[in-house]
């Protein structure tokens, strides 16, 4: 019988270590080994191959995936690399168990997170990012005005590109609301500073059918509901999963 190989990226993401992404970064600084060996980008293991992360050997034990929505202060760094930053995201919620998050939020920003250790589906929402609703509520330094909010729903020239058309509506004389169906690096800071205006603050409070409910720095697990109406909106292939059924709110300690 033919032995089934695995990219290494693909390897580490189906047994929760990180997302595809992060494992990627983490072979490109060869941090990640092979029998012994660094390998290179693009390696492939097979069943019996021992593989190390920084020394730390991983083994597929996966038996159920958490799913965790958290309200992540300001001054937070969604990283999880604990050597980079101090008050990183992994720390910060000390949870019992290796997860990472789905996506980034700024330092300055708050709000709602997604945080999982099942990489193959951090994949799913990553790749159809572009495609799924954030909605943001953002005070600015100066009052709102209409052509304000037509045109940073219109769109605005930034990094190179236009920003899509988005759904944006006044709150109040400082504050508004914004969906936004793709994810540009600042995008809400860069588009703002485009129009002469600075976020003061800035707040995530939904992703996709996800909504922020709990309080600043403190999470929850993922409902079944939620988790089935997020699965079937990012489904591209089948996955067996044992669904979530907690809700009860948590302290990060």
């Amino acid at each position: 019988m033919e032995t089934k190989l695995i990219r290494l990226n693909k390897y580490l993401s189906e047994v929760g270590y990180c997302s595809r992404r992060a494992a990627d970064k983490l072979i490109d600084e060869g941090r990640v080994t092979i029998n012994g060996s660094v390998p290179e980008m693009g390696t492939k293991v097979k069943a019996e191959d021992v593989v190390h992360v920084d020394g730390e050997l991983i083994t597929n034990t996966k038996t159920e995936f958490v799913y965790l929505a958290l309200n992540k202060p300001v001054g937070i760094v969604c990283t999880t690399d604990s050597r980079v930053e101090k008050n990183n995201i992994i720390d910060f919620i000390n949870y019992h168990k290796r997860i990472f998050p789905i996506g980034r939020l700024d330092k300055p920003s708050e709000g709602l997170i997604l945080l999982t250790d099942d990489g193959d589906i951090v994949n799913k929402i990553l790749r159809a990012s572009n495609n799924h609703e954030k909605e943001y509520v953002v005070t600015v330094d100066k009052p709102i005005s209409q052509t304000f909010i037509e045109r940073m729903s219109k769109g605005i020239p930034i990094l190179d590109t236009i920003t899509r058309k988005c759904d944006v509506k006044r709150i109040s004389t400082y504050e508004f609301r914004i969906v936004l169906t793709q994810g540009l690096n600042r995008q809400i800071r860069r588009m703002c500073e485009y129009l002469n205006y600075d976020v003061t603050a800035l707040k995530r409070v939904r992703i996709m059918n996800i909504k922020l409910d709990m309080p600043s720095g403190e999470y929850r697990e993922l409902t079944s509901e939620e988790f089935k109406t997020l699965s079937a909106s990012i489904e591209e292939s089948s996955k067996t999963f044992k669904t979530p059924v907690k809700r009860k709110t948590k302290s990060r300690r």
